[in-house]
């Protein structure tokens, strides 16, 4: 399988923690918007469906592969896991989870700046998040990115996207107000086509505003993906998306049917 995949796109995954990938996904835009449909009908027990004062709405799903074909279609059968294997310089990938987010035309709600790592069960480097869109998506509503921030070094406190802790005590820093200080960051954020996916790391902050427009909809496809130093994490509280079940102690690598390992495929 072949994946058409530059070195300037991988040097600029890796140099800024975020880079686009155009076209990579489009002859899978119907398949997931089928599996999206499906999910919306039947949600998970931990899905997050956000109303905002107008009644618009902002759906949020994770760790539904395994009962949505759709989803494993597209996860199992694509080059997403070649491709995020090669962006982390990983000889493998294992899939850590998938995350759907539809904001509907005109919702007010907007996605936090923060970072994704202190939310999840997992340590390591080699990390890969796809942001896949399956509707137009203008550069005013786009999913925007602090450029370089995977290579700070830092922990930033998770959120619940109301504003309250996830995790008890100061265990992480408190998050810097991006947008109150937008000029003092290099801000990343790239108009895309169905079929047009981001990649980023775990660690890069990143954040989306309201979906502005009052006749489109923002679908969108997240998959997680995890590299060859990947282990797993005890959190000092409920992780998102929770895993309650995983057998694994800290520092474990992530083997475990929960996380199955995509690439290299077998033959």
């Amino acid at each position: 399988m072949s994946f058409p995949l530059s070195s300037q796109t991988v040097e600029a995954f890796r140099r800024d923690g975020a880079a686009p990938l155009y076209g990579l996904f489009a002859d899978w835009v119907d398949v997931l918007r089928r599996g999206i449909d499906a999910n919306i009908a039947s949600p998970s027990p931990i899905a997050r469906i956000y109303d905002d004062d107008s009644g618009k709405r902002f759906f949020g799903d994770y760790c539904s592969w395994g009962r949505i074909p759709e989803y494993r279609e597209f996860l199992f059968g694509s080059n997403a896991s070649g491709v995020t294997a090669a962006l982390m310089g990983s000889g493998t990938a294992r899939l850590f989870h998938e995350h759907v987010l539809v904001k509907e035309p005109g919702t007010s709600s907007a996605t936090p700046w923060h970072q994704d790592q202190p939310y999840y069960c997992v340590d390591g480097a080699m990390t890969c998040s796809l942001w896949l869109v399956l509707d137009p998506v203008p550069r005013e509503t786009t999913l925007e990115f602090v450029g370089g921030s995977h290579a700070w070094g830092r922990f930033f406190a998770p959120e619940r996207f109301n504003k309250t802790p996830l995790y008890d005590g100061p265990t992480y820093e408190p998050l810097p107000d991006i947008e109150g200080q937008r000029d003092d960051y290099d801000i990343l954020g790239w108009s895309l086509e169905p079929g047009d996916a981001v990649a980023f790391s775990f660690r890069t902050v990143h954040g989306a505003p309201p979906n502005r427009s009052l006749d489109r909809r923002r679908r969108a496809f997240s998959s997680r993906w995890i590299g060859d130093d990947a282990t797993f994490a005890i959190r000092p509280g409920m992780t998102s998306p929770p895993f309650p079940d995983v057998a694994l102690a800290h520092g474990d690598p992530m083997d475990a049917p929960e996380f199955p390992l995509i690439w290299p495929k077998a033959s």
